[in-house]
């Protein structure tokens, strides 16, 4: 990158790279809540069966996908390709994290249109979009 391609990236690329951090710091902060007891025991019953019941690997894969996501966010501002490969993993994360949801989903739980949209196609939908925007930069030397 010399000081020519610094001019030429595009403003939209601070918006979307500024929405992956933010986007992903908030889960961050939704996977840190969720550690805290009495704040779950506040939660419809619909969110606390998906806390309360989730297994080790399944809140792995929370993990990986938020922290790896918002560390993701933070390189592609700092305009490091390699955010590349950790939204990847939050990608990874995220599936792992769905199988339980979607298992729990299925069961005798009632989830309403909204809370499927919300916590199942919404995370999947924005990180694949993440993986392919940070791969257009990547094309366009944006990011190197």
């Amino acid at each position: 990158m010399n000081d020519e391609t610094v001019a030429r990236v595009h403003w939209s690329f601070w918006a979307i790279s500024a929405f992956a951090l933010i986007w992903n710091v908030l889960g961050s902060l939704n996977y840190l809540s969720q550690m805290n007891p009495d704040l779950v025991a506040s939660l419809p019953e619909t969110h606390r069966a998906i806390i309360e019941g989730r297994p080790a690997w399944a809140t792995g894969g929370f993990a990986i996908a938020v922290f790896g996501g918002a560390l993701g966010g933070l390189l592609l501002l700092l305009r490091k390709s390699v955010a590349i490969y950790l939204f990847i993993a939050s990608l990874l994360g995220t599936i792992v994290t769905m199988i339980h949801t979607v298992a729990i989903a299925s069961s005798t739980i009632d989830f309403s249109i909204l809370e499927i949209v919300i916590m199942i196609l919404m995370p999947l939908l924005v990180v694949a979009f993440l993986i392919w925007y940070s791969k257009l930069t990547e094309s366009k030397g944006w990011i190197s």
